[in-house]
């Protein structure tokens, strides 16, 4: 037996219930992993209240993303062995997996090997954070040299890593956040600027920011009304990549925004991305250079030991951190 959490109702962190399970025997395309460290995620937030379209049967088990040391292979996999240091980027659900816990099962098809400079913190901070970036602004967005970039909830680890992957590439990313009080960290993590969106006229500011031009890209996981502020934010032929839904009330833009300035508005599900196999392979060689060449560097923020997973997540809703919550075993 091992300790797992497991969710018996939606609702707020004190639903989440350390219990003894049976973690079981990997099948085939599958690892066993004994956990050293778990990345939260908004994913795991959103399915934990409720709020997620997709909602397993209850009880269930939930985590999205760790990194540990393989204890035992299930048949067909291959590259990997037991006592590998290993992550995981995500091509699955966020109930799929019992991820918070001690041990559980893992697809072997998502395992990265961890460096022996990184540690199993820092292997559970990046794979989410720089996927879902990477996804935005490579995959998607096509984000090149000289071109501006405007990153929603920048002070998450999404919002770090994008500040990143845009500097590697030689683009220009103008941070969003809420309050000034954050200002001067964003600018000492890369970012080329800082709009602080409850102090500043976001479109006016940004057209400041690029000679009237507005930004070729946007990546935002809030929505909802401000929205069609970062459309009017965003350049003649531009691309807004929407990842999240943190706003409670409806996502509208106007459509004259859209098809005036033929804006083009998608949609980025970092699962759904991965379950290609090319642009999980891509992901890998893009994430795992950077990690290894030092240009890529996850931040974290703040880590709870796994008897203190309620508090950690309530840490993250209160959504004053800069950077990753871990977990560790």
């Amino acid at each position: 037996m091992t300790r797992s959490v497991r969710i018996h109702a939606f609702g707020d962190a004190d639903v989440l219930s350390i219990e003894d399970i049976d973690a079981g025997e990997p099948g085939a395309g599958e690892v066993r992993l004994r956990i050293h460290a778990i990345g939260l995620n908004r994913t795991e937030i959103t399915l934990r209240s409720g709020r997620s379209p997709v909602k397993p049967a209850l009880p269930s088990s939930i985590g999205f993303e760790a990194a540990g040391i393989i204890e035992a292979l299930g048949p067909d996999v291959s590259g990997f062995t037991v006592g590998d240091r290993v992550a995981l980027a995500p091509a699955y659900g966020a109930a799929q997996y019992a991820l918070y816990g001690e041990v559980s099962l893992a697809p072997a098809r998502s395992l990265v090997a961890i460096p022996d400079s990184v540690s199993f913190s820092e292997a559970a901070a990046t794979w989410v954070a720089f996927g879902t970036a990477w996804g935005g602004l490579v995959a998607l967005g096509r984000l090149g040299a000289g071109q501006s970039v405007l990153i929603g909830a920048a002070s998450s680890s999404v919002g770090l890593a994008a500040i990143q992957i845009a500097n590697q590439l030689g683009a220009r990313p103008i941070a969003l956040t809420r309050t000034s009080a954050k200002a001067d960290a964003l600018l000492g993590h890369g970012a080329a600027a800082v709009v602080v969106t409850g102090e500043q006229d976001t479109a006016a500011e940004v057209k400041r920011l690029t000679d009237g031009k507005g930004v070729e890209l946007v990546l935002d996981p809030v929505g909802g009304a401000a929205f069609s502020e970062l459309a009017r934010a965003t350049a003649q032929g531009g691309t807004l990549i929407l990842y999240g839904a943190l706003a409670p009330d409806p996502t509208v833009v106007a459509p004259f925004e859209i098809f005036a300035r033929d804006l083009t508005i998608r949609g980025l599900a970092f699962p759904s991305l991965m379950r290609n196999d090319a642009q999980l392979a891509a992901l890998k060689r893009f994430v795992g250079d950077g990690i290894a060449e030092g240009t890529l560097r996850p931040t974290i923020a703040r880590t709870f030991h796994f008897d203190q997973i309620a508090d950690a997540h309530r840490f993250i809703e209160a959504g004053e951190q800069l950077g990753k919550i871990i977990v560790t075993l």
